[in-house]
């Protein structure tokens, strides 16, 4: 089974992560922030079911305080809020054609010092019978842990929960990942998708 990783060492205090934190909790959201077991991972962050999603995750970025890039469809990234997006953190992705793409962020992980990369694995804010496995491959071949970020709005808690050694062990992992998120809720439940890969 994979092996949950917790630290307990405080994550960096400023004045942004402290407004952060003060604009989450106006609306009622606290934050939890788990910190990473070291400078490299991917993030996985579920559910997703709507674009509220993107706001509350980048403000709860700020509030832990974690340089986190994410991974999004290039068609976000066009003019005119491509730019933003990019200042946001965001790395455009093709998921219309298969092009390597795991293979080169494998090797962006092996050349950089620090690199946190959150990705979405259902792929959609709709409804899938699936999850996209791409995270999962990628996390393995550049030898990183998999960062357990999620949104859970009846309780109004957001952030990264843990931290999984993947063992290679697709069942195994993924019943671990089941377990993890199975009291996590989205905004819109009927819309989030089922743990498992389809091959």
């Amino acid at each position: 089974m994979g092996k949950a990783l917790r630290k307990t060492r405080p994550l960096r205090d400023t004045r942004l992560q402290g407004f952060a934190a003060w604009v989450l909790g106006l609306f009622g959201w606290t934050v939890e922030a788990v910190p990473p077991p070291e400078q490299k991972c991917v993030v996985i962050f579920y559910p997703h079911t709507s674009n509220w999603d993107f706001v509350i995750g980048i403000v709860a970025r700020s509030a832990i305080w974690l340089p986190i890039q994410w991974a999004g469809k290039d068609t976000l990234f066009r003019w005119p809020l491509g730019g933003v997006f990019r200042w946001l953190g965001g790395i455009p992705v093709n998921r219309r054609e298969r092009t390597g793409l795991t293979a080169r962020l494998t090797e962006e992980f092996a050349q950089r010092k620090r690199f946190y990369l959150a990705i979405t694995p259902e792929g959609t804010r709709s409804r899938t019978d699936r999850w996209k496995s791409g995270f999962y491959h990628l996390a393995l071949a550049a030898q990183v842990p998999l960062g357990l970020a999620y949104i859970d709005y009846p309780r109004k808690r957001v952030g990264i929960g843990g931290y999984l050694e993947l063992t290679g062990n697709e069942a195994a992992d993924l019943e671990a990942l089941r377990r993890f998120y199975a009291d996590k809720t989205g905004k819109h439940p009927e819309h989030q998708g089922e743990i498992r890969f389809v091959h």
